[in-house]
C-alpha cells in the first residue's frame, strides 16, 4: 500500500461499518438536522434537472447536447413580458438546435413535410407542441429561443437550466421549463 492509503483504508472502513446518522453529524457540526438538510440540499444540485437535451429526429438517432454546447453557441437576446415583468432573456433559437441534431429548413417544407411537429418535454412531463413551420426563417419572422440566461443570470433551478421562450403569445402556456427532450414527429 502506497504511504497514506492505509489511514485512508481505514477511514472508509469506519464509515462503512459505523455510519453515522444525520442527526449525529449535525451534532457534531453543532447544527440543528433541518438545517443540515437545507446546507445539504443546497449543494448537492437535484436529480432530473438536465444539463444536456435530447434532439430527436424523426430520421435519425437522438443527439445529445450539453448545457456547455449550447452555452458555447452565439446568443441572442430578447426583451419579454413575463407576468407583468420585463426580463431579458438570452439563448439560441430553436431552429439552431434542431439543425445541430440534422433536421433541415429550407424551401423543401411544403406539402407532407408541412405535418412535421416538434414535441418539447420537461422534467416534470410536461409537453407543448409547435408546428416545424413555426421555427422555420422562410415561414415567419418571430424567433423561438431555447433560453439558458435571464437578466444576465442562469436560469434558476425551478425554470432551468433550459427554457423554451415564445415572444408575443398572449398565454405562456408553450413557455416549456426544465427542458430536457425536443422531439420531431410526423402527425399522420
Amino acid at each position: 500500500m502506497v504511504p497514506g492509503e492505509e489511514r485512508i483504508a481505514r477511514r472508509l472502513e469506519r464509515s462503512i461499518f459505523n455510519p453515522m446518522t444525520s442527526r449525529q453529524y449535525a451534532r457534531s457540526l453543532k447544527l440543528h438536522p433541518a438545517i443540515l438538510v437545507l446546507l445539504i440540499s443546497a449543494v448537492i444540485p437535484l436529480r432530473g434537472k438536465a444539463q444536456e437535451i435530447s434532439v430527436q429526429n424523426e430520421a435519425t438517432a437522438p443527439v445529445k447536447i450539453t448545457a456547455a454546447e449550447i452555452a458555447a453557441m452565439p446568443h441572442q437576446k430578447m426583451t419579454v413580458d413575463e407576468h407583468g415583468k420585463s426580463v431579458v432573456m438570452e439563448g439560441i433559437p430553436v431552429r439552431q438546435v434542431l439543425e445541430k441534431a440534422g433536421v433541415t429548413f429550407d424551401k423543401s417544407m411544403h406539402g407532407k413535410s408541412l405535418t412535421r411537429c416538434l414535441l418539447v418535454e420537461a422534467a416534470d412531463g410536461y409537453r407543448a407542441v409547435f408546428a416545424l413551420a413555426e421555427l422555420d426563417p422562410g415561414f415567419t419572422d418571430r424567433v423561438i429561443l431555447l433560453a439558458d440566461r435571464a437578466d444576465g443570470q442562469p436560469l434558476d433551478s425551478k425554470t432551468g437550466p433550459f427554457r423554451i421562450v415564445v415572444p408575443g403569445e398572449k398565454r405562456m402556456a408553450r413557455w416549456v421549463r426544465q427542458v430536457t427532450s425536443l422531439n420531431v414527429v410526423q402527425v399522420q
